[in-house]
Parts: C-alpha cells; structure tokens; sequence
C-alpha cells in the first residue's frame, strides 16, 4: 500500500509545495493550516478568534472530505505567534475538541506564512481505511 494524497474544495490551496493532505494506511496527515478562506485563498484577519475559527474550521472540513473527523484526530501540533494568547486561542480550541481531546502540542514561533498569527497540523484516523 502505498500514500495517498487528499485534496479538497473546502480546503485553502496550498502556499507551496507540499499536500494538505496525506495518508497511509489509517493515518491521516493534515499539513499545518492558517487562516486561509479556501474560496478567496486570502487571509482571514481582524483577531486570533476570527483566525483559530477559520484554520480549525478548515481542519474540520478537511478531517471529513479525507474520511475522518474532529473525533478521530490523535495530535494536534498548534504554532502561535504569541503565547501570552494561548487562553484566548484555548477556549476556542475547547469548542472544537469537546469529548476526548487529541495530544497537543502549542509552541511559540517567532512568525507564520502570509503574517498569520496561529498555524495547526493534525494527526488522525482514517474511518475505515
């Protein structure tokens, strides 16, 4: 068997040369996403709330156009521009991973692709892969 490589109408278009997704077996690989609009491919600004929504929103509808779901996401790696945000970034996440929440890392960079002040990459199951 060998990977696969998604791709979705939901989902921003790449800003380089990689895949929004892959997968492997069970495993399903979400590249890291920013607060892309996948119909403009431009960046969703004004705050970090209206920045999470968009990127875990797209997580969410890539998760399921590649056969899985939020439930089914085993790690979950955040980057933020500033961690003095990590609460405002956290209660939004919290909405999102209500039951179960997956492994998570959050890790302060120093910047983003495109300016963007949050980026989020995922690790899950595939549904009957």
């Amino acid at each position: 068997m060998s990977k696969m490589i998604h791709q979705s109408n939901r989902a921003p278009k790449p800003v380089g040369p990689y895949s929004v997704g892959v997968s492997y077996r069970d495993l399903l690989f979400i590249s890291g996403q920013i607060a892309l609009n996948p119909a403009t491919n431009e960046m969703v600004t004004g705050s970090l709330e209206a920045e999470t929504r968009q990127v875990l929103g797209n997580l969410k509808n890539m998760l399921e156009d590649f056969g899985s779901s939020l439930e089914n996401v085993l790690k979950v790696t955040v980057f933020l521009t500033d961690m003095k945000r990590f609460g405002d970034f956290n209660a939004i996440y919290a909405e999102y991973f209500k039951n179960n929440p997956p492994a998570r890392s959050v890790i302060q960079v120093g910047a983003l692709p495109k300016g963007a002040n949050v980026e989020v990459e995922a690790i899950a199951i595939r549904k009957g892969a």
